[in-house]
């Protein structure tokens, strides 16, 4: 042999023999494998078609591209119904008048434990605020 020359042998290889009670145990795990994905066109229908996939004698068919067409979307045929307006119900959502004290009951704030402000009316006697009495 000539150096950084590779010449390969001519021999023949031997076909191996297949085990056909393995093949037929490895078919029906196939197939299993292939239901539990949700590829039921990949199953083989018998051993025989099994063996000549493995053996590459056979190759799987090709699903044919199918472009996307959406389908008319149903609609459900009902009756349409004018919306409320503010004309045939008035305030409907009107904002409340902010309450505001007008009067001359409150007289002062008095301040009793833990600076707690209480208003103090008129008529109220201030000497229960002192003593921090209610």
């Amino acid at each position: 042999m000539i150096k950084g020359i590779y010449a390969p042998s001519s021999k023949k290889r031997k076909a191996k023999k297949l085990d056909m009670a393995k093949m037929e145990i490895e078919w029906r795990r196939y197939n299993k494998e292939m239901r539990r994905g949700n590829l039921h066109r990949l199953q083989f229908a018998s051993v025989d078609e099994y063996v000549m996939y493995r053996s590459g004698k056979l190759k799987l068919k090709k699903k044919d591209f199918v472009p996307y067409a959406p389908k008319e979307t149903y609609r459900q045929q009902t009756k349409d119904y004018a919306s409320l307006s503010e004309e045939t119900i008035p305030d409907v959502c009107a904002k409340k008048e902010r309450p505001v004290y007008t009067g001359s009951y409150i007289i002062g704030i008095a301040t009793m434990h833990k600076s707690n402000a209480v208003p103090v009316g008129r008529g109220d006697d201030p000497k229960h605020y002192a003593q921090m009495r209610r």
